[in-house]
């Protein structure tokens, strides 16, 4: 089972869309991920310092901006964990649309 600290920081919406905007956008300095949210700045750091404990984000020195990289590795433990739910919904949508197809 994946570190529960990922699931904690998934659990997080801000955490989550911070994931999304580096997927998207790629590598982001701080001053330019904390613009997109109305947070103060303390609580913002504590989004980004939970996801670097988790191993989803990472930090890096430009010069004198700090840049953060997704770092989605940790995120494939957490998908093989929720393969085995995939292969659940799959089989029981499939019988739903058997049913469904039977009616009039």
């Amino acid at each position: 089972m994946p570190e529960t600290a990922v699931f904690a920081a998934l659990a997080s919406p801000v955490r989550r869309q911070v994931l999304q905007v580096l997927r998207d956008e790629g590598p982001q300095p701080v001053a330019a991920l904390s613009a997109r949210f109305d947070l103060a700045r303390p609580s913002f750091s504590e989004h980004l310092k939970v996801l670097r404990d988790a191993g989803l984000a990472s930090q890096t020195r430009q010069g004198r901006q700090r840049v953060y990289r997704l770092e989605p590795a940790a995120l494939q433990d957490v998908r093989a964990w929720l393969e085995p739910f995939e292969h659940f919904w799959a089989a029981r949508l499939a019988g739903l649309g058997a049913v469904l197809d039977e009616l009039p």
